[in-house]
């Protein structure tokens, strides 16, 4: 979750709750988040209680996979769809709930997509992972303790291909040339945002698609005295989660295939869609005022995930110790 508030290009707030508790929590909110955003490096890039569960197997090693490369689509589509990949070879993980002490979270990712995902976590110098990356063929899921405090992103890697080392490259949310992330990942990319115990024991989670979306993802809670907001395929009350139809223009493409769908500003390079000039700040960075509303195009994917800069009604809390299920998926 941490990027600082954003401005230009990419932005992001940090700062929602419901309107009769606005005035009483709004400052005090916002000075924790402000504390939070520090913990990461300045210009990085830019949710019914579902089970966890591990309904296949996963590689949950800090050693690399062996190599897998996806075979590409003949022909682009409007929507990010970078094609199914099946590696021959995967380190896997027991399909059990590691065990969590108290003062750690259970994080489960699942992957219903039928591609591979290589799935990635930036790192936090106060509460460290001792591993950021893992892969997930079509199926499978992983389940890691994190330690209460954490802060950070998780997104989707598509993609890659990994030598012995751990050294390799991804089409799409890259970390460096390599398996294990120290930093965060290449744009555009979906992100899973979490802020454990940010705040008057209170967690602050979204989905961003902020700087782009390169996979469909949604985030559940459970052990949470909070009410889900989204159900465990992936609806909220304003719609599922759906793919990306994005416009030619934002399309990112590799091998003849749509692998991701970059943001306005970073295909356009207009104040306007960048909210800077005299669209800069949140009273002028209004999509509805844009040329063209592009944030719609992410929002009527996902209509629970920030869209851009100052789409604040996107922040979700959480309160009770909660667990937390990150899907990449699209509902039913």
């Amino acid at each position: 979750m941490g990027r600082g508030r954003r401005t230009a290009r990419q932005a992001h707030g940090f700062a929602r709750f419901t309107r009769t508790r606005a005035a009483a929590l709004i400052g005090l909110i916002v000075i924790a988040f402000v504390a939070v955003w520090m913990l990461y490096e300045p210009g990085d890039a830019k949710s019914t209680s579902a089970a966890v569960s591990t309904p296949a197997s996963a590689s949950a090693s800090p050693t690399p996979p062996p190599s897998a490369s996806p075979s590409a689509s003949t022909s682009p589509s409007a929507s990010p769809s970078p094609s199914a990949a099946s590696p021959s070879k995967t380190q896997t993980a027991p399909s059990t709930t590691p065990p969590v002490a108290a003062g750690q979270r259970l994080f489960t990712i699942v992957n219903t997509l039928s591609q591979t995902v290589w799935v990635a976590a930036n790192q936090n110098s106060q509460h460290p992972l001792p591993t950021t990356g893992w892969v997930l063929a079509p199926g499978a899921s992983v389940a890691f303790a994190v330690p209460d405090g954490w802060g950070g992103r998780i997104w989707g890697r598509t993609g890659c291909s990994f030598d012995a080392s751990g050294a390799g490259t991804c089409q799409t949310g890259d970390c460096g040339g390599r398996f294990q992330c120290t930093g965060s990942g290449a744009i555009p990319a979906t992100l899973a945002e979490i802020n454990l115990n940010a705040w008057d024991g209170m967690d602050f989670y979204d989905v961003s698609m902020v700087d782009g979306s390169n996979l469909p993802m949604f985030i559940n809670i459970s052990h949470t005295a909070t009410r889900d907001p989204l159900s465990p395929t992936g609806c909220s009350s304003g719609g599922c989660t759906k793919p990306v139809a994005c416009p030619g223009a934002m399309q990112v493409t590799a091998g003849g295939a749509v692998v991701a769908c970059r943001t306005a500003c970073a295909a356009f390079n207009t104040d306007a869609y960048c909210c800077r000039g005299a669209w800069a700040g949140r009273a002028n960075c209004v999509p509805s005022r844009w040329p063209v509303d592009y944030a719609a195009v992410f929002k009527s994917a996902e209509p629970y995930a920030y869209s851009y800069a100052y789409d604040d009604s996107a922040t979700m809390a959480c309160r009770g110790e909660c667990d937390y299920r990150i899907t990449f998926g699209l509902s039913p």
